[in-house]
């Protein structure tokens, strides 16, 4: 019976339709770097939000008037070629993020992670608000 109820209760849980959420300042200046700048597709929201639908997979940002942007990566998007992603985003008037130490950048804004076996390229950046968003390498 115990074995019946611990399995009853894990499919309370649809991971399929999980969402992440994170606050901004300003929830029009919000939706306009999403659609326009990075060309995502966004939802208004009944709260007061916008949702971002990446693919099928939603983010829900919300507006917060005492708002502290996050100080981690809240977004990475995966990208097949990162120079062509920093090319492109900066052609659109996105300003990559300068870092020196273990994460160094170069002069593109672009941690050289996988030219050196340490983990992937990756470029940082960051939304009206100052949340980071970063464009991350993948095959």
């Amino acid at each position: 019976m115990a074995q019946t109820a611990s399995l009853q209760r894990e499919n309370i849980f649809d991971f399929s339709k999980a969402f992440s959420t994170f606050s901004v300042d300003d929830i029009d200046s919000a939706k306009q770097f999403y659609s326009n700048t990075l060309g995502v597709d966004v939802a208004e929201e009944k709260e007061g939000g916008i949702s971002l639908d990446l693919g099928g997979n939603k983010v829900f940002l919300y507006p917060k008037s005492d708002h502290s942007a996050a100080t981690f990566t809240v977004l990475n998007i995966p990208v097949s070629d990162i120079e062509l992603a920093v090319e492109e985003l900066k052609g659109r008037g996105v300003q990559f993020e300068s870092y020196g130490g273990d994460i160094a950048t170069d002069d593109n804004g672009i941690f050289r992670g996988a030219d050196r076996g340490e983990g992937p390229n990756i470029a940082w950046f960051k939304d009206p608000a100052g949340n980071v968003i970063s464009v991350i390498e993948q095959d």
